[in-house]
């Protein structure tokens, strides 16, 4: 038999789905394609975090923006460890049992922020189920120590659905982020399918009461297109977002990232997108992104000042 040290890989990173089907990967079209990551300020940034021993779900997860943020000294901060105690069907981030918390991490995180001069940075992580408070502390501790080393740097954080996690929301939101965001991925009908282990109002609630902690706070939320849904049925996560006071939707094309993931069931052009796009506006959503591309962090600093900028103008209106 033949090595073939990808499938070895696969096996090792996603044993939960190997005995899955494989599911054909067609060709992307040309709307998807991204240059390969290359610079010397993607080396820079590529040697700061494997110096400073983080992980990134920029590489985690194969985001295909990785070139064009890191060579902006761009990146998402992933903490608790590169091993998820859940098994989604989109997900590339390896499942299994993960290791003890690093309690030197938050620090380390911190350090390289202000060695990257970030003007505004992003944490995220992976589910930590089987930690009591769903690593809720460990959110907080970052943003205490970032807020040490740089406290310039606004904070946005990406966070699990904290599912049987009792008051672990408000733990993360008393620490008052800069922007509190929580994807909810896809539509309603499909968890079973792709989110498993996950529950929507579970998620959906995770935004409401952040927003209720602290109403200062931006929310934030993401979905993914590509995976069976209908138009109408985004259009209604889009109304439940709306009522838990989110502020801000991003919405980008669904990649599988292997065969053992699910399939993409619809490339979304961008016209698509803009409709999409157009949709959310009328919604009232204060920010929007929506293109094949985009990403939960993709140009987050950027959106970040135009978020502020927004809320502003609405203020002024009222």
């Amino acid at each position: 038999m033949t090595y073939n040290p990808d499938l070895l890989d696969r096996a090792k990173r996603h044993p939960e789905k190997q005995k899955n089907p494989d599911q054909p990967m067609g060709k992307k079209p040309d709307w998807i394609r991204v240059k390969a990551p290359q610079g010397v300020t993607y080396a820079e940034t590529k040697d700061i975090v494997k110096g400073f021993k983080l992980t990134t779900v920029c590489e985690e997860a194969g985001c295909p923006n990785i070139g064009e943020c890191w060579n902006k000294k761009h990146a998402t901060f992933m903490v608790m460890g590169e091993v998820c105690t859940r098994a989604c069907a989109f997900c590339n981030v390896a499942t299994g049992k993960p290791d003890a918390l690093d309690k030197m991490e938050p620090l380390r995180v911190a350090v390289a922020t202000e060695k990257m001069g970030l003007k505004h940075v992003v944490i995220t992580s992976v589910d930590r189920d089987d930690l009591a408070d769903g690593g809720a502390e460990h959110f907080v501790k970052t943003i205490e120590a970032i807020r040490f080393k740089s406290p310039e740097t606004t904070i946005e954080i990406l966070t699990p659905d904290f599912k049987n996690k009792e008051g672990a929301v408000d733990i993360v939101a008393k620490a008052r982020p800069d922007v509190f965001n929580h994807n909810l991925e896809t539509v309603p009908r499909l968890y079973p399918a792709v989110r498993p282990g996950a529950r929507y109002f579970t998620s959906l609630r995770v935004l409401e009461r952040a927003k209720e902690v602290d109403p200062s706070i931006f929310t934030k939320s993401g979905l993914m297109v590509g995976l069976g849904e209908s138009l109408s049925e985004i259009g209604q996560v889009m109304d439940d977002l709306r009522a838990a006071d989110v502020d801000f939707i991003t919405i980008g094309q669904y990649l599988q990232p292997t065969p053992k993931h699910a399939p993409v069931e619809h490339f979304w052009t961008p016209d698509e997108f803009k409709e999409l796009e157009r949709m959310a506006r009328a919604k009232g959503f204060l920010m929007v992104s929506s293109s094949p591309l985009t990403r939960s962090s993709h140009h987050a600093g950027e959106d970040f000042d135009a978020l502020k900028a927004a809320r502003q103008e609405k203020l002024q209106k009222a």
